[in-house]
Formats: structure tokens, C-alpha cells, sequence
């Protein structure tokens, strides 16, 4: 037990150091387990490779010497697509994927533009999801734009790895000072160079001083600031790396804490070095001694392999509970659709059963049609009793593909159990060091309470499902592609639940929009009887009860598939239940991409941490994009249930303020309060187009800033002008609609429910913003909620003076931009 025991305790300190599975973990002040992924859809490239390493070896030097010899890069692993050539040098990754890598090299969409920039939507030291590099940016030369590729890499680290923001503004790059200066929005101020505008006209091109606006008492909004290329200051990376000079991070003493800047908002003013020194790596790092440049890193050349995945599912005697549906019937109901719509094509997957003993049922089968799901899921078990030996399902898992020639390292097993094994950390050492990444499906209040554990220490998701069939069918449609390539990954346009009288008609619709459409499946399960379904679609076309197929194993579910492309649009269905007792149904839609050049909406979400401590607040965050750009506007709802059965419906929101970092920039948030006791919580996420407002926006945040140009021997030299992007709220999206599962969470130390809102204050105002209006300044501001961002708090501002520059007060209005749940 004690090896367990070690894995428990390793684990406790790396839970809540943020969502996204990443490899990376510092050892003797070197990181390693960097990973950096090439998309599918980028075309073979010797080049990319050699600027890669040559990137993050000059990146290793730079972050060596802005850490003040605390941190380098030891060793990085660069993963190609599966579509590139085999090579000699290639390896086999092992838990090393597309979906986890630290950094991507994708082309952008819409061709937008090369800006490097990091996903990043946490709170001040939170981690953020990827950086992002275009092909395009790590083959041409940048470097009067961006300065050295090193020096950008660690730029975008910082925001990555210690949660960082950037001192700079390009909505507000000036504002007005303590001592009632124009200052440009940067940190250090010590960093020089001039205000002017730089106007081009008929090939001709002239450079002046800035005028003042009258209106805001600032610069006009033309007027840029051109720094100087010789500077004495040596701060700060998260401004301006490309000035030679720059080589730290701003600190106590050199932070500028009036700039109007992401950095001062979401880190209560505090420097970016400081927000770094709180971090684990800085607690667990000492300056290296003696040491004036680090050893270059060592970098692994991998490929993405085939898909392998072995299902490990729970037949033991518990899985007989459940009236008049059985657990059994619920996973086995699940799992085909597992097999049949979610798994990729060309995968390699194998099937094991256990109770007390395990059994496989079948080893690696390659999903080519048809008949390759039907092998699988004619043994899905039929009867369930016996004990619950976890370790066996999962050795003989293992066990059924090395048997199918193929490595455990880098293969997924989906484990389902709804019981409980005091046995299971016996076998903790055994799946680490086999490699295998374990999903885990607990089902049920009484499953092992150390399943989590599995899917942490391999990599894998975690799933909660109560006693409902939509939990489950949720969960497997979860486990997705992880290859990047989206031509292969389902879509879930439905998963509902209705209760239906009896003898009663319930109708619904589900949109089918035109970026997907092939390989659509409808399927409807029932409890006792099944009902009479009609199905149309948007030309007219009826599809019956009879032209849903009936499933073999008598596990109360049919399917359609659709032939060909769906219709785009609306489609309708009606359910008779036929039966005289009211009964529980469910309809679930899937369907992929129409080509594998269209790119889809998909909507992505998680919790911020994946276990909390009452009375700690949780924040719910989903993702609403198309290609890497964000789609705003959205109706984003979070489905929140605990593990006694109580749900939370929550609307996310994407305005800047409360739990959101940023507004419009695609990532709905929400804080999440509303615990109601300890145990599992699963997370649901609908995001649906609204009406005429639902847009890409084209601008991305946290990137390394485009340098406009420099002053160089006291002549202004520019930079090309930076390509034009359209309308920053970009093209409409067609209305879609898609849902997600965002895994699971565990809640510790809560009560059992009910009211907490004596625990949580209202929310900071973060985003207050004044405006001149005439003789007025014109405040506007999200309210608080009374309990952080939710309901209304109980008092607010009601009257303000304001002094002007001779402290005369100037009269005030206000506004409140008011959003409240409903």
C-alpha cells in the first residue's frame, strides 16, 4: 500500500495547480516535459523543426538570465502529425498528445494574422492552455516586429507557466499620470522613445508630434509611442522583449502600478516578477550558483500514432441496481454509442469485462465499418454479479493490447465502475509505469473514491454520471480525439432528458448548421416501452419508427443513421410515449465536421480546479470558438449536478468582469457557489448562437506586442504597417448549437446545502470606466453580485464627487451595466 500512498501524497500537491493536463514539471531548475505539437493540417516542413530548436534554445539562455538563474528548458519534445513521413528519428510518444501539448504550431483562421499569443483566461498565477505559433511566424523573419523568436517564446511562458498578464494596452496605450502627465501604457517607465503619429499618404509618408484630444485630455487616437532601440532599462519581457536592453521581469521597485493595464487588473497591482515569485517553480527553485549559461536542451522528435483505446467496464453484482433500467443496461447503452458514434475511424479498440475476476472479450479491433462496432458491442455483458476487483480489469486492459501487438505507453483505457475496491492502489505503481492514459467513469455516490487519482497520475479525463443514462452517454462522448485533427472528432448537438406522461406527445428541434452534418446520428433510449418517434427534417423529409434500427442486445435504445450529409437547418421530432405509465427518454445527436477542410464551432469547458476546499469558490469556464478564433455573443448555460442529486443551472458569461478576465474574448465564466455537500459534481455546458449577434472576433489577447517601429540615431524607422484585419467583431456565425461535458470535480469540507452567501462577498468591480458627457463624467460598471458575481448586492454606489485638475467638483452621473441569474 505504501506505493499508493507515496502516489496520494505526490498528487495532493499538484491537484489544484490548474486544469490542463501538461507534463511539465521542474527538476534542478531545468523544466522538463515540454511538449510542442504541430497540427495535422500543416504540410511537411524539415524547416519548422530546426526553427523550433533554435527557438527554444535561445529562449532557454534568455529565461535563464530573466530568472536570475533559477530556470531553463532541459528537454523538449516536439510531437508531428501522423500525416508526415516516417522517419528513422521519429519515436512513439507515450503520453504526449496534440490535446496537452504546451505549445501548438497551427495556421490561423481566416488568416488573421501571425501575432503569437497564449490561451489564457485564469486568474492573476493561474496557468494558462497553450501558446500558439503560426507556421508562418516560425519560418519568416519577425524580428524587427517581434524581436528574437527566443525572447517571444519567453514572453508567451510567462503568460503559460506563472499566469501573468501583459503591461501593455492597445485599446489604451496612453493614459494620464499621478504627477498629471501624458504617459505611454508600459512598464518600466523608463523605458524612452517618443509620441507621435505617423501618417502615409499616396506613397509619401510624414511624422509628427501628437495632438491633444480635448475630450479625453490624452493623445489622439492616432498617436503611438515609438520607443527608442538604444534603452538603459532592463525591464520589462512582459512589455517589450525585442529591446535589446530588456532582459527582466518588472519588480517591486521598477512596476509601473498606474498603467491601465491587464497586469494591474488582474493581479491587484502587483509586478509581473512578484506574481512569478509566489509561484511553485520559484518556491521549489534556487538560483543556480556558479552557472552562467545552462546546458542546451535536448529535444525528442515524436509522432503521433493510431488511436488505441481499450474499454474496461463494471459488470460486478451493484450493477444490477436500478429499476426499471439497470446500471448494466445504462453503460451498455452508453458504450455502443461510444463504439458506434464517437470513436474515431481507423482506431484500434479492444473490450474487457470485470467483476471480482476480469475477462477480455475482445482484444484490439480495428473500426473500419460496421461490422467492426458490432464485434465489440455483441459482448458488451449481458449479466452483472460478483465482486468489484478494479486491478484486474485494468491489468488484463493492459494486458489485451500488448496482446494485439501494440504498446501500453500512450494507449487510453475508458474505465467504468460504479463500486467500490479498497484493493485499488495496489496496482497505482503498475499503470504508471505502463504508460497508459486512464479515463475514468464513476457511476454512482459509492464508486472508489480513488479513481480520480488514476486519471491524474496518467493524464486522463474524469467523469461523474448519477443514476441517469444522458450522464453516461455524456461522459463517453467526452473521450475524444486527442490528435488536433477536428475532421475526426463528434459533435454532440443533443443530449436531453424528458419525461414523458403517459399516452403523452412531447416535440423538439435540433439545428444541424452548415459546418457539420456528416456521420449524424440520432438515437432515443426509453425506460419501459418504446415510443413512436417521427423525425423531420428541414426540406420536409419524415423519417419513423421503423426507420430507426432496433438494437441486438434488448438494451432499449435505437438509432438513426443519417444518410449521406444531413440538411442543413432545423429538424423537428416527436415522441408518443405509448405507454399508459409516464417514462423517462432520452434523444442524443451527434454528428462531425461536413469536410475536413470546415472547420466547426465547438464549445470546450472545465472547472478551474479539479477539487476544492469549502469554502474555496470554484469557477466554471467554456470555451466557444471556431477554428482559434472566439465566437461571442453566445448563450452559454452550465449544468452543475452534485452527487446527492441536486443541480445548479448557471449562465456564463463573457463580460470582463466578476469571474470573466477578459470580456469578448470567447471564454464564458462564472462563479460557482452552490455547494451542496461533498463528493463528485459533474459539469454540462450548452452553447447555443443567438439570433443576428453571434460573431468571431478576430483580435486575439495576451500576445507578444507588434512593434510598430523604432527610433534608431534619432530617425523614426517603421516597421511595415501590421496587416489588416477586418472588423474586430468579424463575420456573423450561423446559429448552432452544441454541448460538452466538462468532466468532474470533488468538493471537500462543504455542508451539506443550502445557503452559503454569508461565506462569499460581492465580486471586485474591475472594469469601471469614465467618460466625459458634456459638464458630467458618465461612470459605467458591471454590478456585484451579492454573492461574488451572482444576484444584487445590497448596497451600491449612489453619488460620487469627482474633482477636476483646480479641485473644483465636477457633478457625476453613474450607470450600471446590470447582470444578474435569474
Amino acid at each position: 500500500m505504501v506505493p499508493g500512498l507515496k502516489v496520494l501524497l505526490f498528487l495532493s500537491l499538484h491537484l489544484l495547480q490548474g486544469v490542463k493536463s501538461s507534463m511539465v514539471h521542474l527538476n534542478n531548475n531545468g523544466y522538463e516535459g515540454v511538449v510542442i505539437a504541430i497540427n495535422p493540417s500543416v504540410p511537411e516542413d524539415d524547416r519548422l523543426i530546426q526553427s523550433i530548436k533554435e527557438m527554444v534554445t535561445q529562449a532557454s539562455t534568455y529565461l535563464f538570465e530573466a530568472s536570475k538563474g533559477r530556470f531553463y528548458f532541459r528537454n523538449v519534445s516536439i510531437l508531428v502529425p501522423m500525416t508526415w513521413k516516417s522517419k528513422y528519428e521519429y519515436l512513439t510518444p507515450k503520453q504526449e498528445s496534440y490535446d496537452k501539448a504546451d505549445v501548438i504550431v497551427a495556421e490561423p483562421y481566416l488568416k488573421y494574422g501571425d501575432d503569437p499569443y497564449t490561451l489564457q483566461y485564469g486568474q492573476c498565477g493561474d496557468r494558462g492552455q497553450y501558446i500558439h505559433f503560426t507556421p508562418n511566424f516560425l519560418l519568416t523573419d519577425n524580428l524587427p516586429l517581434y524581436g528574437p523568436r527566443g525572447r517571444v517564446f519567453v514572453h508567451e511562458w510567462a503568460h503559460l507557466r506563472w499566469g501573468v498578464f501583459d503591461e501593455y494596452n492597445t485599446d489604451r496605450p496612453f493614459y494620464m499620470s499621478g504627477k498629471n502627465k501624458i504617459e505611454a501604457t508600459r512598464c518600466s517607465t523608463g523605458i524612452s522613445g517618443r509620441n507621435v503619429v505617423h501618417e502615409c499618404q499616396g506613397g509619401s509618408c510624414i511624422t509628427r508630434q501628437c495632438r491633444r484630444d480635448a475630450k479625453t485630455g490624452l493623445h489622439e487616437p492616432k498617436c503611438t509611442f515609438i520607443p527608442n532601440k538604444s534603452q538603459a532599462a532592463r525591464d520589462s519581457i512582459m512589455f517589450m522583449q525585442s529591446l535589446d536592453s530588456v532582459v527582466e521581469f518588472c519588480t517591486e521597485k521598477t512596476h509601473n502600478t498606474e498603467a491601465p493595464n491587464l497586469q494591474n487588473k488582474m493581479c491587484n497591482r502587483k509586478s509581473t516578477w512578484d506574481v512569478i515569485k509566489e509561484s511553485a517553480d520559484f518556491q521549489n527553485a534556487s538560483p543556480m550558483t556558479g552557472t552562467k549559461i545552462p546546458p542546451p536542451p535536448t529535444f525528442s522528435l515524436l509522432k503521433t500514432k493510431q488511436r488505441v483505446v481499450c474499454l474496461v467496464l463494471d459488470k460486478s453484482g451493484s450493477m444490477n441496481s436500478g429499476n426499471p433500467v439497470t446500471r448494466l443496461t445504462q453503460m451498455n447503452q452508453a458504450a455502443e454509442l461510444y463504439l458506434i458514434q464517437i470513436i474515431e475511424k481507423e482506431s484500434l479498440v479492444g473490450m474487457v469485462t470485470f467483476d471480482s475476476t476480469a475477462t477480455i472479450q475482445n482484444n484490439l479491433i480495428r473500426m473500419v465499418n460496421e461490422s467492426s462496432h458490432l464485434e465489440i458491442s455483441a459482448k458488451l455483458p449481458q449479466e452483472a454479479g460478483g465482486g468489484t476487483s478494479i486491478c484486474s480489469g485494468l491489468r488484463e486492459g493492459l494486458k489485451a493490447i500488448t496482446s494485439s501487438n501494440q504498446r501500453t505507453s500512450g494507449s487510453e483505457i475508458v474505465l467504468l465502475t460504479d463500486g467500490e475496491d479498497d484493493q485499488i492502489s495496489s496496482c497505482f505503481e503498475e499503470v504508471k509505469h505502463s504508460g497508459a492514459i486512464i479515463h475514468t467513469i464513476a457511476l454512482g455516490p459509492s464508486a472508489a473514491k480513488e479513481l480520480e487519482t488514476l486519471s491524474t497520475m496518467t493524464g486522463g479525463l474524469r467523469f461523474y454520471s448519477s443514476e441517469d443514462i444522458n450522464g453516461l452517454i455524456d461522459a463517453f462522448s467526452g473521450i475524444s480525439s486527442r490528435s488536433g485533427d477536428i475532421s475526426q472528432q463528434a459533435l454532440q448537438l443533443e443530449s436531453k432528458a424528458l419525461n414523458i406522461t403517459g399516452k403523452g406527445l412531447v416535440k423538439g428541434t435540433v439545428l444541424v448548421d452548415s459546418t457539420v452534418g456528416n456521420d449524424t446520428f440520432f438515437v432515443v433510449t426509453w425506460m419501459t416501452q418504446k415510443p413512436e418517434i417521427i423525425l423531420q427534417d428541414p426540406k420536409g423529409n419524415k423519417y419513423t419508427t421503423s426507420d430507426f434500427r432496433d438494437d441486438k442486445l434488448n438494451i432499449r435504445s435505437v438509432r438513426l443513421r443519417i444518410p449521406g450529409i444531413a440538411e442543413t437547418g432545423t429538424w423537428t421530432y416527436s415522441l408518443l410515449n405509448k405507454n399508459a405509465r409516464s417514462q423517462l427518454l432520452t434523444v442524443t445527436v451527434t454528428t462531425r465536421t461536413r469536410s475536413p477542410t470546415t472547420l466547426p464551432v465547438i464549445a470546450t469547458a472545465h472547472m478551474s480546479h479539479k477539487t476544492a476546499q469549502y469554502p474555496s469558490p470554484m469557477i466554471v469556464y467554456a470555451r466557444v470558438s471556431q477554428g482559434f478564433l472566439p465566437v461571442l455573443g453566445a448563450n452559454v448555460t452550465a449544468f452543475i449536478e452534485a452527487e446527492d442529486g441536486h443541480r445548479v443551472t448557471l449562465e456564463l458569461w463573457d463580460n470582463g468582469a466578476g469571474a470573466d478576465t477578459l470580456k469578448n474574448d470567447g471564454i464564458y465564466s462564472r462563479y460557482f457557489t452552490d455547494f451542496h455537500g461533498n463528493g463528485r459534481y459533474s459539469l454540462k455546458v450548452n452553447a447555443q448562437a443567438r439570433k443576428n449577434t453571434t460573431k468571431l472576433n478576430l483580435k486575439q489577447p495576451n500576445k507578444s506586442l507588434y512593434i510598430t517601429g523604432y527610433i534608431e540615431n534619432d530617425q523614426i524607422v517603421m516597421n511595415p504597417p501590421k496587416p489588416e484585419v477586418p472588423d474586430a467583431t468579424g463575420a456573423p456565425v450561423e446559429d448552432f448549437s452544441r454541448l460538452t461535458s466538462g468532466g468532474s470535480f470533488t468538493v471537500s469540507g462543504a455542508p451539506p446545502g443550502g445557503n452559503h452567501a454569508h461565506v462569499f462577498p460581492p465580486s471586485k468591480v474591475t472594469d469601471l470606466e469614465a467618460e466625459f458627457k458634456g459638464s458630467h463624467i458618465h461612470l459605467t460598471w458591471t454590478a456585484p453580485g451579492k454573492v461574488l458575481d451572482r444576484g444584487r448586492a445590497s448596497s451600491e454606489i449612489k453619488s460620487m464627487a469627482i474633482c477636476s485638475q483646480d479641485s473644483d467638483p465636477i457633478p457625476s452621473t453613474y450607470r450600471q451595466e446590470d447582470h444578474e441569474s435569474a
